[in-house]
């Protein structure tokens, strides 16, 4: 084994210094799943598509993370709902994750019949699985905000594999 102090100076190949679209690239080769993290909001639907869920980061108090852009216009809303539904989409629900993260915020529900919690969180049908939350604590992380969110409950159905995003795809993730 070799042990390097710095490898961008002593790596036996070449390295590419971290630039934000080198680690795009690199950041690509590593499956992540796809999550709708939803809630109504003064009588209407707001949610955000995000493939920067963390699962399990604590059990005790139970703990995700979403990584969500400082640049985003729904999070400021959306973190200030009292609960947020958490989708984990399915492998057949491509498309709709696409819809779900238009620009265009007035077509992302077009179609879509969620389902809400009367605490206000906002589920898709037919995902793989659901969680329920609120925001514990949100963390500054360079150009984007880590909200961790507590887990208030659950439900796994018999739905279909997880959709996770890999090499810039949505792909399905296939068990064998």
């Amino acid at each position: 084994m070799t042990l390097l102090a710095d490898p961008t100076t002593q790596s036996p190949a070449p390295v590419t210094p971290a630039t934000p679209e080198t680690l795009r690239e690199t950041f690509s080769h590593f499956p992540q799943g796809v999550a709708f993290i939803g809630a109504e909001v003064d009588a209407a639907p707001l949610g955000l598509v995000a493939s920067t869920l963390t699962v399990g980061v604590s059990l005790d108090p139970p703990l995700v993370s979403v990584a969500v852009q400082n640049s985003s216009t729904t999070w400021p809303t959306l973190r200030r709902a009292p609960e947020l539904g958490i989708s984990l989409l399915g492998s057949d629900q491509e498309h709709l994750a696409r819809q779900l993260a238009s620009k265009d915020r007035s077509r992302r529900f077009t179609g879509v019949s969620p389902e809400v919690t009367a605490g206000g969180g906002l589920t898709i049908p037919g995902s793989s699985a659901f969680l329920w939350a609120r925001l514990y604590e949100e963390v500054a992380a360079g150009d984007h905000t880590v909200a961790l969110l507590e887990i208030l409950g659950t439900r796994n159905d018999d739905g279909p594999e997880a959709l996770v995003f890999h090499r810039s795809e949505f792909k399905g993730l296939r068990v064998s």
